[in-house]
This record gives C-alpha cells, sequence and structure tokens, in this order.
C-alpha cells in the first residue's frame, strides 16, 4: 500500500515519532506542508502530486485549513483523515459540530480519530470513523529514574477555550495543595521534568478523550491522577483505576485518593509501575503508527455510491480498540 502522507511543518507538538511508525509499515511518501501550501492545497496538489501513484491519501493537516478547502478535497480519491481534535466537535468551543459538518461533505473520506466514544459517535452519524488513540513519542519520552523532588504538578497549557474545564480544576486543586503548575520546552527538558513528578494531574474535564499527556507522564513514571472520561474510553484503553491509573470525577475525589496514595507510598509505586509498563506495551508512537496503517488497509467506501444521502452507521461498524485484540491480531509491540 503506497500512501501520500501530508502533515504539518509548523506544528508545537513533536511527532515525528509517529509519523515514522506510519512509514515502517507502509510504502510512504511523507512531506510537511507549509502553513501556505495548507492554504493551497489544488495549488499545491497540481504543481507536485500525481494521485495514481497512491493507494491512499492521509491528511493530518490543520482542521480550519481543510473545511476552507472542501470543493477541492472532495476531488481526491482514497482519502483517510487522521484528527486528534475532533473531541472538539462535542464539547461548547468554537467548533461544535463543525467536524460533523465537513465530513457530512466527504462521506467516502476513512476518519482516524483519538477518541473511543468520539469515534462512537461520529459512527452513529453515519461516518467510516476508525479508532486509534493518541500516544507518546518512545524516543523522547521516558523514566530518568530520579529523585522525585516535586511531588504533584501539572505541566502544559491552561489557555485556551477547550481547556477552559482544566484550568478551573488546576486553580480549584491549587488553593488546597501545594500544586505546581509550569510549562516547559518540548523534548529532553519535557520529560527530565516529568522524571521529577511524583503525581501528575492530568485535568482533561469535558473533553471526552484522554489527551496526549496522560500518556507522556505514565510513560516517564509519574503517577497519573486523571479526570474520569468514563467506562467506554477507560475500557478500549486499558485503564483500570487504582491499578495503573487513578481516576477522579471531582476534586474531593481527587483529594481522597491523593491522601491515601501519600498514607500508602507502596501503592503509588505500584500503579506507577503498571501505568509505565501499559504505555510502553500499547502507546508508543511506534505501535500507534503500525495501527494507522492497518485502519487504513481495509476498502474505502465508494464516493460514487455515497455521494448525496447518509449511510447507517451499523453498516459500517468496528469494534472499539482493545490493546491487547489489537496486539494479538496485527502484532504491535
Amino acid at each position: 500500500m503506497k500512501v501520500l502522507f501530508l502533515v504539518q511543518k509548523e506544528q508545537r507538538a513533536i511527532l515525528d515519532r509517529l509519523y515514522e511508525g506510519v512509514a515502517a509499515h507502509c510504502e510512504c511518501d511523507l512531506r510537511w506542508l507549509s502553513s501556505e501550501e495548507q492554504d493551497d492545497l489544488k495549488g499545491y496538489f497540481r504543481k507536485h502530486v500525481q494521485l495514481e501513484q497512491y493507494d491512499r491519501i492521509l491528511f493530518f493537516l490543520r482542521f480550519k485549513k481543510e473545511i476552507r478547502q472542501v470543493s477541492f478535497i472532495r476531488t481526491l480519491p482514497n482519502l483517510v483523515i487522521l484528527e486528534h481534535d475532533a473531541y472538539q466537535n462535542y464539547i461548547p468551543c468554537k467548533y461544535t459540530g463543525k467536524f460533523s459538518a465537513h465530513y457530512r461533505k466527504l462521506p467516502w473520506a476513512r476518519v482516524i480519530t483519538s477518541g473511543a466514544m468520539v469515534t462512537r459517535r461520529l459512527r452513529e452519524e453515519g461516518f467510516d470513523a476508525q479508532f486509534v488513540p493518541k500516544g507518546y513519542d518512545q524516543a523522547l519520552l521516558r523514566n530518568h529514574q530520579q529523585e522525585r523532588d516535586i511531588e504533584l504538578a501539572f505541566v502544559g497549557s491552561i489557555n485556551s477555550v477547550a481547556y477552559s474545564g482544566r484550568k478551573a480544576m488546576l486553580e480549584a486543586l491549587a488553593e488546597v495543595e501545594n500544586l505546581v503548575i509550569t510549562r516547559t520546552n518540548s523534548g529532553e527538558e519535557y520529560s527530565q521534568t516529568l522524571s521529577r513528578i511524583r503525581f501528575f494531574v492530568s485535568a482533561d474535564v469535558g473533553m471526552g478523550e484522554y489527551m496526549i499527556k496522560n500518556f507522556e507522564a505514565m510513560a516517564c513514571g509519574c503517577v497519573l491522577l486523571a479526570f474520569d472520561q468514563g467506562a467506554e474510553e477507560n475500557q478500549a484503553l486499558g485503564f483500570v483505576d487504582m491499578q495503573n491509573i487513578v481516576l477522579y470525577r471531582d476534586l474531593a475525589e481527587l483529594r481522597a485518593k491523593l491522601a491515601q496514595l501519600r498514607e500508602h507510598p507502596e501503592q503509588a509505586d505500584a500503579i506507577s509501575k503498571n501505568g509505565q509498563a501499559l504505555v510502553e506495551q500499547h502507546f508508543s508512537f511506534q505501535a500507534l503508527g503500525k495501527a494507522i496503517v492497518e485502519q487504513m488497509r481495509a476498502p474505502l467506501r465508494p464516493a460514487r455510491y455515497l455521494a448525496g444521502f447518509r449511510i447507517s452507521s451499523r453498516h459500517w461498524g468496528c469494534k472499539p480498540f482493545n490493546p491487547l485484540l489489537i496486539e494479538y491480531k496485527h502484532g504491535l509491540q
């Protein structure tokens, strides 16, 4: 399978290992598009792409740029869209409902999203949606086995409308606990900082899926205290409360479980080790790259039959992501 993989040249997150994971499992023509090139996809394809050479065209581009060019995108055959922000379709923000509106104009395209519940909801709307979760860069992030001199912390951004629930939860916790809220540069500084944190507080409140920081913190050996995204999401990822992760639904539950782990450090150590083992086995970018390729292989919907009417999702069902099942079927390491 030959794949034209188009990604963003300017992107804050370092996702090179994810791209390498995809390229390792197919014949991949990986291209980084500048902001200007993403603004003019028609011109880029006319100058630089021979469509007949590819079995799949995989987009991982800025959504706000995609939606402005749907008339051209509709002409592309064998289109697959990788999307890590589709959760915004279902939360109050500037993109509420806009992912559905966009995909409704491309009903033959396959969409690979990073949330189990998001994927199910898109399928229920009739889209060919498949699930591959977020993960972490196994080359950049690891447990440095150093002293954890920061007991309780969050590292990352809180300045976004989509992060309003995160900001409120962290600020409420900071009023009653000695919580460090900070930011670092990507790469080694970030990895070193995570390896100094005993309890990492993830507050993906109202997002409906687990953001990349959860997997990064677990990979670096933090005890992850994560806002509970629900049984469906947890089952799909293999998250088990108080075994490989600590889940909470409100501030009181978070503080109660934190107090329990402070009193029983051996339990915290076990959760840390189990969580690290889980993400190392199933959620490295290397493993997820292979999963993305597997989700691209099945035949796509024929565009000529699907334009203009809605297809029932029951005809295009797919079981939720199960890392153990995926490992058995596809040999993920």
